[in-house]
Formats: C-alpha cells, structure tokens, sequence
C-alpha cells in the first residue's frame, strides 16, 4: 500500500533506533564506582534499557544494599552525557526505514523515557533529527519519563489521529503507552526486550528484523484503515 499524509509514525530511541545498551551500562558501573562499590559483572543488565531512569536504578541499587538514588541519578547523568550518549550506533537497516518514510510523507516522531534534550543529542549525532518532526521525552531531571503520558503529549500537541499513528519499540513500555491512548504498537525483536515480553504487553505484530519493518508498517496502517484499533 501507498503511504498517506496522514500517516504517522512514533518511533522508541534506545533499542529501537539505536544501539544504546554499552552506553547505558557502562554509565551504572561508573556510578556504581563512585558510590564506593565493584560491579558485579555476572548480572546482564540488558533488562535496564527502556525503563524510566529512577525506575531502574533502584533496581540496580538494591542489589548493593544501597538506597542513594538521587545521588546515583545525578551521577549517571554525568557519565551517560560524557560519554555514554557517544556509544549510540544506529541499528543497521533503520537509517534506510526512517529515509524512506520520510520520502514517501509519514510523518515522524520519536517518543523516549530518556530525556528530551540527550534525545535529541543523540538524534543529531546520528545525523537522524531533521526527519523527525516532534520528540517527546522526559524533562532533564528525568521526571515525566512514563510512555502512556509521552504518546498523549504527542498526539495532543501535534494533532495526530490515533487511528492514523503507530508506535514502534522494543520493550512492553512501548506497547503498554500506545495501547493506553488507543494507537497500535509494533513490537521489535532487535532491542532489548523479549518476545514473551512484547506478546504479553499485547503487541498487534512483532518484527524480527530491520530489513522487515517498512513492510510490517505497511500492513498495520492497512489493517488500521480495514478494523481501526479498539
């Protein structure tokens, strides 16, 4: 099917768009580091990429016995802008997705728990930020990170029918946040979440390759213009 104008597409950053996870992990060993402890690497902290920040690092936290997440949020921070945000390559494949939509007259956003200025950072590192036309993130103390609130804000402020949107990202957040404001949600397996995660957040298909998601975009928007979501 052909792309209409109407068309939009609300796309996850971390483990969506880009590959973010050295750069997230190596910022929790440093803070961790600062905080006076080893990390234990035999935890595989894949699972922390995704979640809103005060979220996971309580998480990770705990398993020190530490409760200093404030100061553990400030200095994760400090790391992930140094240089955590600089080890964020773009998935193969989707430099060419997000082209070739832009091309064809979808209109983009990117919708992230990260904050909305490193998002954007990233963005133009990559080279990426002049196809978007919107980003919603958390604020830069890293509140207001929850997906349900950030897609509304999207669809809100940029007048966006939810029957003509889709979302894409790889973890249950994602799919939980589009289903909150009525809007399909694709489930991708390259990220960081797995595929029992996504089919029980409800996700309406999964992708398991880059090199397949433009087609899977395709049919959603037509199975939305057959049978509009809910």
């Amino acid at each position: 099917m052909l792309f209409q104008k109407s068309h939009t597409v609300l796309f996850d950053l971390d483990g969506t768009i880009v590959r973010s996870r050295d750069g997230i992990v190596d910022s929790i060993h440093a803070l961790l580091r600062d905080l006076g402890h080893e990390p234990d690497m035999s935890i595989d902290l894949t699972w922390v990429v995704g979640p809103p920040l005060e979220e996971l690092i309580g998480h990770v936290l705990a398993h020190y016995g530490d409760d200093r997440v404030q100061e553990a949020m400030a200095l994760y921070r400090k790391h992930y802008e140094s240089a955590g945000m600089h080890k964020t390559p773009v998935f193969d494949h989707i430099r060419h997705v997000i082209e070739t939509l832009s091309a064809e007259g979808v209109r983009l956003f990117v919708a992230t728990s990260k904050p909305r200025h490193l998002a954007r950072k990233i963005l133009h590192l990559r080279d990426l930020v002049h196809f978007f036309d919107g980003l919603s993130g958390a604020r830069a103390d890293d509140s207001g990170a929850e997906k349900p609130e950030l897609i509304a804000a999207l669809l809100r402020e940029h007048n966006i029918r939810r029957e003509d949107a889709l979302m894409i990202g790889d973890r249950r957040h994602d799919i939980s946040g589009a289903h909150a404001n009525h809007v399909r949600a694709l489930g991708v397996l390259w990220g960081y979440g797995s595929r029992e995660e996504l089919v029980e957040a409800g996700a309406d298909a999964l992708v398991s390759q880059p090199s397949e998601l433009l087609e899977a975009i395709r049919q959603q928007f037509a199975a939305a213009d057959a049978h509009p979501h809910r």
